[in-house]
């Protein structure tokens, strides 16, 4: 039979619903959205995940290893849609704090330089400050990744918890602060600008030299493997 694989970072229900109707015509689905920016998208590094029956999965995995590095099955249908939109909301959050971080290291006196270092080999790194902190610095902000696309999946994030009944207290304050920078500087500015509504508000540019315009992906490209889940 054929596969159906849906990519996109959606809702888990409107997956499952789809799902339905590719089950009806004998079609096999999953949900596989992709994580690790264009950048690695770009040279195959991209890391997938993928919600699927483990036979579909398996049928579908020579392809999942050529346009990714890291193939996680994350259980049935929807699971993947549903971490998918956790680790967006989770890298919005790094985003934001990261403004709040750098705006306060530069009134404070700090070298700019010094002060991404310092993130890098601390305890405070992550995957966005490596990369998105780069282009924040540089002033290009080009992240491939807009307001309306944060605004989109941390509600579906905030929705998901609405439905579990998770009383959750980051999440709507960080809707509200990407929905005024939705208001501000327009839907398809780059997430990576929520950083100019602190700088507007301290009359502070947060740049620094030595940083590209875009996200590089320097590593080699590889031939993708299943990550191995620890039981």
């Amino acid at each position: 039979g054929k596969i159906w694989a849906e990519m996109s970072t959606t809702d888990e229900a409107e997956v499952k619903r789809l799902g339905s109707l590719v089950l009806e015509k004998g079609g096999e689905p999953m949900d596989c959205p992709v994580s690790g920016g264009c950048h690695r998208a770009a040279t195959g590094n991209i890391s997938i995940f993928v919600g699927s029956e483990r036979s579909a999965f398996e049928k579908a995995m020579p392809l999942f290893q050529v346009m990714g590095r890291q193939i996680l099955h994350t259980g049935p249908l929807g699971s993947a849609s549903v971490l998918k939109v956790l680790t967006n909301y989770l890298a919005s959050v790094h985003l934001a704090s990261l403004g709040e971080a750098l705006m306060t290291a530069k009134k404070a006196g700090m070298d700019l330089n010094t002060t991404y270092e310092a993130i890098r080999i601390s305890s405070g790194n992550s995957f966005v400050h490596e990369t998105e902190s780069q282009v924040i610095l540089n002033g290009s902000r080009d992240i491939n990744f807009t307001m309306d696309l944060v605004v989109k999946d941390v509600g579906i994030f905030q929705e998901i918890a609405d439905r579990h009944q998770v009383p959750l207290e980051i999440s709507p304050l960080l809707l509200k602060i990407f929905k005024d920078g939705q208001k501000r500087y327009g839907d398809r500015e780059w997430s990576s600008n929520i950083v100019r509504r602190l700088e507007e508000k301290c009359e502070e540019k947060l740049l620094a030299p030595g940083f590209p315009s875009q996200m590089e992906d320097n590593e080699p490209e590889v031939r993708g493997e299943e990550v191995m889940v620890r039981r």
